[in-house]
Order: C-alpha cells, then sequence, then structure tokens
C-alpha cells in the first residue's frame, strides 16, 4: 500500500512532457512482434500495464529490448530512451512455455486475445486481481467466430485459456457496443485470416489500431455505411518493421491540464500531447465549460496528430455532456468530474455505462471519493451528475482508490484545487499508466506526499 496525501496550493506553472501514450504503446509492440525486421519505438510509456505486453511478446518469440542513452529526444523523450522490436512476421508468434501475466492491463489482455486468437498454438493468460474480475465474453465471441476456441472461467473471465484456430475465417462484425478494444482484437486477429475482415462501429471509437497498421503498410480501409462505420482489412500482408514515435498520452496529460484550469494564476505547457479526433472528448468537454486551453506546433507522427498545449487557468461552468462523446472520452470521466467539482452550476454526464467495467467501478468510485469530499454528487445506471460551486470544493476526504490508477490520479488532483488536503488510501497502481506522476506534478508546483506513519 502507498498512501497519498495531496495539499492545496496557489498555481502550477512550466512545461512538462507527460509518459507516452498507453494505448499506442501496446499496439506499436504487439504490431511490431509481427513485421518482418526492426521495429524502433520513441516514447515508449514504460509503465507496469505496457511492460507486461513487452514481456508477453517476448514470450512469443519477438526480440524486445530497450536501449538508454544520454541524447534526449523531441520534446523530451524520457531519459532518451529507444526501443527495439524484432518481430517474427503474420501468423510467426510461437506458442509461449508459461502463462502470460497480463498484470493490470485489460487493453494488453483483449489485444493480445486478438493475436493468439489466430495462430495455431494454446496460450494461457491472467492478471491481477483487478483484471481477473473484468468480463472478456465481448472479445471471445467474435474470436470463437473466426475459428478459436476461448476457455474462460464463469462470467468469461481470466485466467483463461485461447486455443487458436488451425483455419482462421475473416469476419463481418458488428459491434453491439463501441468499444475500440473489441474492435482491435477483431482486426488484430483478422491480420493472420485470409481474405477481408471487417468490424462495423455503430460510433466512432479511437481509431490507434487502424492508425498503426496503415503506418506498418497493411491494406487498411474506412468508410461510412448505414450500419456505422466500417473498417476493412486484407489479411495475411507481409509487413517490415517501422519507426515509431509515441505521443504524450492525453489521457495522462488530463491530470496537470484540469488542475491549471482550476488554480487561478495557473500557466503550464504540456508537449507532444496526442490529438487524435477520437480522444480529446475531454478537451472539446473542457472548452465548452470555458477552458483556455491553446495548441501550438500541431504535426503528425506515425500517423497521429500530435500538438504541444498551452493551459491557463479559466472560471468554468457546468454542461451537459452527450453519451455519444463518451467513446472519446471514457478514461477521462474520473479528471472531468473533478473539473465538474469546482466549476459553476451543474454538469451532467451520460452514456457511462462502460465505467462501471473499468479496472474499478468507476461510476461509483467517483461518486463515492466526491461525497467523501463533500461535492454533491448523484448517480444513475449510466450517468453522473456533479453539482459545483465556483471557488475551491471542501476537500479533506480519504479516497479508496481500489487499485485504480485513474481514480487515484483524479483524487490527488482534487486535494490539489479544495480548502482541505485529501489523501488516497493505496496509490500502486498509478505506476501502470503514469510512472513519475508525483514528481512531475509536484515540479509544476503540486504538493503529493506519502503519508507519515503508514505502513
Amino acid at each position: 500500500m502507498q498512501p497519498l496525501r495531496s495539499e492545496p496550493v496557489d498555481a502550477l506553472t512550466g512545461e512538462a512532457r507527460v509518459p507516452g501514450d498507453k494505448s499506442i504503446s501496446h499496439r506499436a509492440l504487439m504490431i511490431g512482434a509481427l513485421a518482418v525486421g526492426e521495429t524502433r519505438i520513441e516514447g515508449l510509456l514504460e509503465g507496469e500495464d505496457v511492460l507486461r505486453t513487452a514481456a508477453a511478446m517476448r514470450a512469443l518469440g519477438a526480440a524486445v529490448e530497450r536501449e538508454a542513452d544520454d541524447r534526449g529526444g523531441r520534446d523530451g523523450a524520457p531519459e532518451g530512451a529507444r526501443w527495439r522490436v524484432r518481430g517474427r512476421g503474420i501468423g510467426g508468434l510461437q506458442e509461449p512455455a508459461d502463462v502470460l501475466d497480463l498484470g493490470n492491463a485489460g487493453t494488453g489482455a483483449r489485444l493480445l486475445m486478438g493475436l493468439l486468437a489466430t495462430h495455431p498454438c494454446t496460450s494461457f493468460l491472467t492478471g491481477d486481481a483487478s483484471l481477473r474480475a473484468r468480463p472478456m465474453a465481448r472479445v471471445a465471441t467474435p474470436l470463437e467466430m473466426m475459428g478459436a476456441r476461448i476457455v474462460a472461467r464463469s462470467g468469461c473471465r481470466l485466467p483463461l485459456a485461447v486455443l487458436g484456430a488451425t483455419e482462421p475465417l475473416p469476419i463481418t462484425y458488428r459491434l453491439p457496443v463501441p468499444s475500440a478494444q473489441v474492435k482491435s482484437a477483431v482486426l488484430l486477429a483478422g491480420l493472420n485470416a485470409p481474405g477481408r475482415t471487417t468490424v462495423i462501429e455503430p460510433e466512432p471509437t479511437r481509431d490507434h489500431t487502424e492508425t498503426m497498421l496503415r503506418h506498418f503498410g497493411v491494406d487498411i480501409r474506412v468508410e461510412a455505411t448505414e450500419e456505422g462505420r466500417a473498417v476493412t482489412l486484407t489479411g495475411q500482408p507481409e509487413i517490415c518493421g517501422r519507426a515509431v514515435r509515441v505521443p504524450a498520452d492525453p489521457s495522462s496529460a488530463a491530470f496537470p491540464l484540469v488542475a491549471a484550469l482550476l488554480l487561478p494564476g495557473s500557466d503550464i505547457v504540456l508537449r507532444g500531447v496526442g490529438m487524435n479526433p477520437h480522444r480529446i472528448g475531454l478537451i472539446e468537454t473542457l472548452r465548452e465549460m470555458g477552458a483556455d486551453i491553446v495548441e501550438t506546433d500541431r504535426r503528425e507522427e506515425a500517423g497521429e496528430p500530435v500538438a504541444d498545449l498551452r493551459v491557463r487557468a479559466s472560471r468554468l461552468a457546468g454542461v451537459e455532456v452527450p453519451a455519444a462523446r463518451a467513446p472519446s472520452m471514457i478514461d477521462e470521466y474520473p479528471i472531468l468530474a473533478v473539473a465538474a467539482a469546482a466549476a459553476e452550476g451543474t454538469t451532467v454526464m451520460r452514456g457511462l455505462a462502460e465505467l462501471r467495467v473499468k479496472e474499478s467501478d468507476r461510476l461509483a468510485a467517483i461518486a463515492r471519493g466526491l461525497a467523501a469530499c463533500g461535492v454533491a454528487v448523484e448517480t444513475g445506471p449510466d450517468s453522473l451528475t456533479v453539482t459545483g460551486r465556483v471557488g475551491r470544493p471542501p476537500g479533506g476526504g480519504t479516497v479508496a482508490a481500489g487499485y485504480d490508477h485513474r481514480i487515484a490520479m483524479a483524487f490527488l488532483v482534487l486535494g490539489m484545487v479544495s480548502e482541505a488536503p485529501v489523501e488516497i488510501d493505496d496509490g500502486t497502481a498509478i505506476g501502470t499508466s503514469f510512472p513519475g506522476f508525483a514528481a512531475l506534478m509536484n515540479g509544476l508546483g503540486a504538493r503529493i506526499l506519502p503519508v507519515e506513519g503508514a505502513s
């Protein structure tokens, strides 16, 4: 256990680059493992989730190694780290000799199920207690249509076995609910199936998989249909290694960004942030609330749009966030709820059912944490209503993070902007997505400290 205390502060100032995008980091490792030759990755997130994926790729026969030098890098890639992946080609993954332990990495587990589903081998997947409680049926259903067999615990939970198809089948699959992870698992499985595999999504979700596959030379097409957005790839290509630069994660940038908006006098710059249109729902919402967020030096890296963000303190007002925006900001609702707590009026968020099956029941965790800190909050089956007030929320509570990194970081931000400090019971999970979070925030002016006397 790592209890942490976040104390009220005045303003944030300075520049920072948050760690690399977690979603893109997972995909760069996996697709690099399927490529012929060497893939060089800069800015890879070196959090626990991504390192678990790197270990899984090694177990499947790819050569994955970190190299470090003192050259640094554009936008300040952490410690100048570089990663190299020497892949085995489409269909070339080997059967792992041991169980693949994904820790807390839900994205890693679900995408890996897709990779394994069309390789003729048997693999066993497990994770930590949080991941073992999360349902995998939405991924298993289309993969079994492609010829794989998934054997799992009740509720289709880990540990599970993936018995890969010996004769994979391409499919056309319409997502029952928007899910980038399910879409990506099917597309990755389709790489080793003959013919064309199509996923139709009723609402657009983050498209990092399509973008990364296109960057590696895969024939992938996207078109609008009456049923929704259709993504089609042609299977069994030969792809070659590529250079990949991972943008700073917009989901991680959300924490210093919201803190700066809420603290009078703040003025910060966040460098090299990914600005994929399917990932910036939070920025769109905050701007509707009155946020001063300015993009500079817009550019493209490995097919992904990137920009530097200048963020200045702003007076926010409550808004209604439509359900249709949820796929583009599903991971940002905990920190949006903190912004809403310090905004004038009421903020209503809809379409949040997916939050109940994240690392924790995030919807319930957000509500409990806000209530413990004196913020008026109501929940519905898929909605959250927060009534804010001008100025600082009361704070002063102790929040159970539930081994959920985003809950932990969101309430540490609340402590910075409240009248009284906020404590979280355990910050261990923060390292899964944002290693060095406290140090980065403290470097901008925060005061996040270990709780004295905690064991």
